[in-house]
C-alpha cells in the first residue's frame, strides 16, 4: 500500500474518528471480563469553549485511556458537561437583557426554559471541539450534570446528608456576589493583596470625656457599628471598657467592649470598629458579646434605610466618600494611610463581594474530611506529583462547613419545603404532600439552587447510575485516576473524595494526577486582558476551520500577522504531552508546535520509505508481532539468523523505549515519555537506522536475498511498534500509516485495538547495541572532524587510522566498517597501534569511547582558504568580546539592566571565550600542517 507524498494533517486527520465512533472503538462493556480502567472526564462548562487547559487535559487523558485499552483493559473514560450555575444564569440573563427583560419579569419557569433552549442550541459546542482533539471518550455514556439521572442522586445526596446531621440550615455571615446576586463558598472567592485606603476615625465618648481612634478599610460600615472593641490587656483603653460613644452621623451610642480575640494591641490603635452585620469577624463578636445586628448594605451593594435618610440608596463607594467628608466637617477624620489589604473579589464577575448576615444550608467539613484525609495519608489515594498533597492536607484539616445554597434558578433546587403553619422543614427525596411536621398542605419550597460543585463531587459514581446498584457501578467504580488541573484541588477534588468515600464507602479514584497551569512562551497567564490566549483549534486547523472564536482569531493574528499554519490535533497533542512535565506550568510556545509537526512530518517520510522498499514482503503472521515468543521461528516476525549488526540494535533500542516508554507511563512522567519517542523515532530509526539499511535494501540482487529480507522484517516490526507505541499521544497519524503497512490477515482493525508493545528478553542483544553505539559514535567523530576542519561534503576522505589496542573494538571496527565508510565518507580505515598512531603527521584528532581517529588533510583541504577562514572568524569573535566586555564594564548598564539580562551578556562573554579557544586551537593545527 502506498501513502501520499507528503504530510498534511488535515486530510490525514480527516476520517478517522468518524471511523473509530462507527465501529464502536470508545465504548465500554460493564459486562465484559477484562479488568476495568476507568477515568472520569473533569466536565467542562456547558458555556465553554475549548481553551489549551481542555487542550492539555484531554491530551493526557486521552493517552492514558488508549494505552489502557490497548493493554487488554476493559477502558471507560467517562465524558459529560457541567450546568456551571452562575456562567450560565448570567450567559441568559445578559440574552434576555437585550430584550428589555429581566429573570424576574419572565418567571422561574419561563427563564429556565430560556436556559434550556440556550443549552440545546449552545451547550454541544465545547463536546464538538473535545472531539477535533481526537477524544476517544465513551460518548453513549455522556451525562450531564442536570439531566434526569443526576437529578435523583442529587437529591438523594441531599436527603441522606440531611437526616445524618451532615446537612444544616443557620444564619451565617456569607460572601454575597453583589452582581451574580447569589452567596459564594469562601473557594469561590478570591483574595489578593493590594494597596488601599486605610482611615482612623475618632468617635466621641459619650460623657464628653475625650474620644477613641478606631481604624478601618471601610468606613462606610461604620453606619452599622454596635461596639468598639479593646483588648482586655491593653493598657490604654482599660479606664474606657464599659462606656459609650455617641457614633457620629448616626447618634447611636455604642458601648466599648473587651474582647481578647478581635482585637490586636499590636496593629493600629488597637481599638476596632465592631459591625456584627458586615464583618464575620465581627459577627462572631457580636454572638459572643450578644451585639445588636444592623445591616446598612442591602444585597445590590446600597444603603439602605437602616442609616441615616441622607444615605438612602447610595452606592457603596458612594456612602464611604460622604461617610469622609461628614467625619471631616466634624473634625472627627483623625488620619489616612495608604496600607495594604485584600478585599474579596468573586471570582466569576469580580466584583468585592459583601458580608452579610443570610439563612442559609451548609454542608459540615469536618466529619467528611477526616476520612478522606486517612485514604490519602494510607496511600488509598496517591496524589501526584507529591507536592500537592501539602496543600490537600492544608486544606482538609482546616476545613469549614460549606456554604451549598446559591440564590439562583439555574441548577438543583433545593429539595426543602417550608411550611406556613408550623416552623417544620420537610426535606425529601420526591415532592412531600404536606408538612411531615404537622400535617399541613401549605408549603413552600426553597427557592435556592445548589451550589454547581455540590453535583460535581459527585460525578465519579452518579455518573454510573447511583443511587442504583448498577453494572456499569459495580464495573466501573472506583476509578483508577483523575487526571485534572491543581487549581481546582479544593473546589473538586476534595469534594469527590470526601462524598466518594461518604456514600460509596471506597475512595473514588486510586491516583490523582495534577496537571500544571497552561501559560504563553514568557510565562504569563493565558487572558484576553494580555491578548495572549490561543485557540487549540486555530492550531489544529490554521485559519480553515469553521469553529473558531471570532475574536481570539483577531487575538492570534495581532500576535502572528502572517497567520497560523495548520498543526494539526496530532502536532498539538505531542507538544503538549512532551511539555508536560510534573510539577512545572507549561509555557507554550507556538513555534514548538511547528517543530513537533516537523516531527510527524519526519515520521511520515520514514514510513513512506519504509512502503516503497516492501512491496515484495510477505509479512508474517500478526500475531507474531503482539504475543508471546515461542523457540520456533515461525512464531517470531524476525529471523535472527539473517539480522545484521543494525538490526540487532534497533530492536535492542526498541526494547529499551518499550521498556522504559512503560515506565514513565506508570509512573506519570508523560513528557519523559515523549521525549523518549522522539528519540528514537528521530534520531534512531531514522537519522540512524534508515541509512543503515539503504544499501541492504536496495541489494535485489539474489545473493543479497537474506539480508534485504531480515532488514525488511525489521524495519517493518520496528515502525509497526512505534506506531503503537505513539498511538496514545498521536492517534490519527498513526491509525493512519498502520492501516498502509503490509499484515498478515488475523491483524485487528484497528491499531487502537492492537496490543500495547512488549519488552521481550529476546531483543535485549546487549552485545549488538554496545557494538552499533561504539560505530555511530566513530561515525559522529569523523562528522565533527569534517565539520571543524571545513572539510567539503562532497570530499571522500581517503583513509581514517584508528588507534586502539582493544581487541573487541578492532573487532567492531572491521565488522562494521561498511557502515563507517558509507556514513562519514570515507575509503579505507587502518587500525594501528599507538607508536604507529603517534607517528602520523598533519592529521586532525578526534577521541570517542577510547579510540583515537586520526585523520590526514593533506588534499582534503585548502590550507590557505581554510587559515583565511579561521582568523576572519577570528576577528569576528574579537570584535563580540570587545564589544560586550565594554558593556560589562559600563556601571550604569550594570547597575540599571535587569539582572537576567546582566547575566545573558556574562554568558554570551563566556561563549565567545570559548569559541575563540577552540578557533585558535584549529588555527594552530593547520599552521603546524601548512609547515
Amino acid at each position: 500500500m502506498k501513502i501520499d507524498q507528503s504530510y498534511d494533517p488535515t486530510e490525514v486527520e480527516a476520517g478517522w474518528y468518524e471511523f473509530w465512533l462507527e465501529n464502536g472503538f470508545f465504548h465500554a462493556d460493564e459486562n465484559s471480563e477484562k479488568e476495568p480502567y476507568t477515568i472520569v472526564i473533569p466536565p467542562p462548562n456547558v458555556t465553554g469553549s475549548l481553551h489549551m487547559g481542555h487542550a492539555l487535559f484531554v491530551t493526557l487523558q486521552d493517552l492514558l485511556i488508549r494505552w489502557k485499552r490497548m493493554e487488554g483493559y476493559e477502558a471507560l473514560w467517562l465524558p459529560g458537561t457541567d450546568h456551571a450555575g452562575i456562567a450560565t444564569q448570567i450567559m441568559v440573563e445578559r440574552q434576555i437583557a437585550k430584550e428589555g427583560l429581566d429573570r424576574h419579569q419572565l418567571g422561574r419557569e419561563a427563564f429556565l426554559e430560556r436556559v434550556w433552549q440556550w443549552k440545546a442550541e449552545h451547550g454541544g459546542r465545547i463536546i464538538e471541539q473535545l472531539k477535533h482533539m481526537g477524544a476517544s471518550c465513551d460518548w453513549e455514556r455522556e451525562r450531564f450534570t442536570l439531566d434526569e439521572g443526576l437529578n435523583v442522586a442529587v437529591r438523594e445526596a441531599f436527603v441522606r446528608l440531611y437526616e445524618d446531621g451532615l446537612i444544616y440550615r443557620a444564619e451565617r455571615m456569607v460572601d454575597w456576589d453583589v452582581i451574580g446576586q447569589t452567596v459564594l463558598s469562601d473557594l469561590e472567592v478570591d483574595r489578593e493583596e493590594e494597596m488601599g485606603k486605610f482611615w482612623y476615625l475618632r468617635y466621641p465618648l459619650a460623657d464628653g470625656s475625650g474620644h477613641i481612634v478606631v481604624g478601618t478599610t471601610r468606613p462606610e460600615t461604620m453606619l452599622g457599628d454596635t461596639a468598639v472593641a479593646v483588648h482586655p490587656d491593653d493598657e490604654r483603653y482599660q479606664h474606657m471598657i464599659g462606656k459609650m460613644v455617641r457614633l457620629p452621623i448616626v447618634g447611636r451610642e455604642i458601648p466599648i467592649i473587651a474582647d481578647d480575640i478581635l482585637p490586636d494591641p499590636t496593629k493600629g490603635t488597637g481599638a476596632v470598629k465592631v459591625t456584627p452585620s458586615h464583618d464575620p469577624n465581627d459577627f462572631e463578636c457580636g454572638n459572643r458579646h450578644g451585639l445588636q445586628r444592623i445591616q446598612v448594605i442591602d444585597f445590590h451593594a446600597r444603603i439602605n434605610t437602616n442609616a441615616p435618610e441622607e444615605f438612602h440608596g447610595l452606592d457603596r463607594y458612594d456612602a464611604r466618600k460622604l461617610v469622609i467628608q461628614r467625619f471631616e466637617e466634624l473634625g472627627l477624620l483623625d488620619k489616612i494611610e495608604d496600607k495594604p489589604f485584600a478585599p474579596g473579589r468573586s471570582q466569576r464577575t469580580g466584583a468585592i463581594v459583601e458580608s452579610l448576615p443570610m439563612l442559609q444550608w451548609f454542608v459540615k467539613g469536618k466529619p467528611l474530611a477526616q476520612p478522606a484525609i486517612d485514604a490519602v495519608e494510607s496511600g488509598r489515594t496517591e496524589i501526584i506529583p507529591p507536592m500537592w498533597k501539602k496543600t490537600y492536607d492544608h486544606f482538609m484539616y482546616n476545613i469549614r462547613d460549606w456554604c451549598i445554597s446559591r440564590q439562583l434558578w439555574w441548577g438543583h433546587q433545593i429539595p426543602a419545603w417550608y411550611c406556613a403553619d408550623c416552623e417544620h422543614i420537610t426535606v425529601a427525596r420526591q415532592d412531600p404532600a404536606a408538612c411531615t411536621g404537622c400535617g399541613s398542605t401549605r408549603l413552600t419550597r426553597d427557592e435556592d439552587v445548589l451550589d454547581t460543585w455540590f453535583s460535581s463531587a459527585l460525578w465519579p459514581f452518579s455518573t454510573m447510575g447511583w443511587p442504583e446498584k448498577t453494572a456499569v457501578l459495580d464495573k466501573f467504580y472506583p476509578t483508577q485516576v483523575l487526571e485534572t488541573g491543581f487549581d481546582i484541588l479544593f473546589f473538586w477534588v476534595a469534594r469527590m473524595m470526601m462524598m466518594g468515600i461518604y456514600f460509596m464507602d471506597e475512595v473514588p479514584f486510586d491516583k490523582v494526577f495534577l496537571h500544571a497551569m497552561v501559560r504563553d512562551a514568557e510565562g504569563r497567564k493565558m487572558s484576553k486582558t494580555y491578548g495572549n490566549v490561543i485557540d487549540p483549534l486555530h492550531m489544529i486547523y490554521g485559519a480553515k476551520s469553521e469553529d473558531l472564536d471570532p475574536e481570539l482569531h483577531a487575538e492570534l493574528l495581532r500576535q502572528y500577522p502572517d497567520g497560523v499554519d495548520a498543526h494539526g490535533a496530532d502536532a498539538l497533542r505531542f507538544t503538549l504531552a512532551i511539555y508536560a512535565a510534573q510539577g512545572r506550568d507549561v509555557k507554550l510556545d507556538i513555534k514548538r508546535v511547528s517543530g513537533y509537526r516537523a516531527f510527524l512530518n519526519k515520521l511520515w517520510n520514514a514510513a513512506r520509505f519504509g512502503l516503497m522498499n516492501l512491496a515484495d514482503f510477505q509479512p508474517p503472521a500478526y500475531r507474531t508481532y503482539t504475543q508471546a515468543w515461542s523457540d520456533e521461528a515461525s512464531t517470531r516476525p524476525v529471523v535472527f539468523d539473517d539480522l545484521s549488526i543494525a538490526d540487532r540494535w534497533i530492536l535492542a533500542r526498541l526494547d529499551d523505549t518499550v521498556a522504559q516508554v512503560k515506565l514513565g507511563l506508570e509512573e506519570f512522567r508523560f513528557n519523559e515519555v515523549a521525549q523518549m519517542l522522539y528519540r528514537f523515532v528521530w534520531n534512531d530509526l531514522c537519522d540512524w537506522y534508515i541509512e543503515l539499511i539503504k544499501p541492504a535494501l536496495y541489494d535485489t540482487s539474489e545473493q543479497g536475498g537474506p539480508t534485504r529480507r531480515a532488514a525488511q522484517g525489521t524495519f517493518l516490526f520496528t515502525l509497526e511498534a512505534a506506531l503503537r507505541l505513539l498511538h496514545p499521544i498521536t492517534p490519527y497519524i498513526t491509525e493512519d500509516i498502520w492501516q498502509s503497512l503490509p499484515r498478515g490477515d488475523d491483524a485487528p482493525k484497528s491499531i487502537m485495538i492492537a496490543d500495547f508493545p512488549l519488552a521481550r528478553p529476546e531483543l535485549a542483544m546487549a552485545e549488538a547495541r554496545e557494538s552499533m553505539e561504539l560505530l555511530i559514535g566513530i561515525i559522529t567523530s569523523i562528522r565533527t572532524i569534517r565539520g571543524e576542519t571545513n572539510v567539503k561534503p562532497g570530499v571522500v576522505i581517503e583513509e581514517v587510522f584508528f588507534v586502539t589496542e582493544d581487541a573487541s573494538q578492532r573487532a567492531t571496527i572491521e565488522r562494521g566498517a561498511a557502515y563507517i565508510c558509507r556514513q562519514a565518507k570515507a575509503t579505507t580505515l587502518t587500525i594501528v597501534s599507538r607508536d604507529v598512531g603517534a607517528k602520523l603527521e598533519g592529521v586532525a584528532t578526534a577521541m570517542t569511547d577510547g579510540i583515537e581517529i586520526r585523520i590526514p588533510l593533506k588534499g582534503l583541504i585548502d590550507i590557505e582558504e581554510e587559515l583565511a577562514r579561521l582568523n576572519k572568524e577570528i576577528g569576528r569573535v574579537d570584535a563580540d568580546i570587545e564589544f560586550i566586555s565594554r558593556k560589562l564594564s559600563n556601571e550604569g548598564f550594570v547597575a540599571k539592566a535587569p539582572p537576567a539580562v546582566v547575566q545573558k551578556e556574562r554568558e554570551k562573554l563566556a561563549g565567545f571565550y570559548d569559541e575563540r579557544t577552540t578557533l585558535t586551537a584549529s588555527l594552530g593545527e593547520l599552521e603546524a600542517l601548512k609547515g
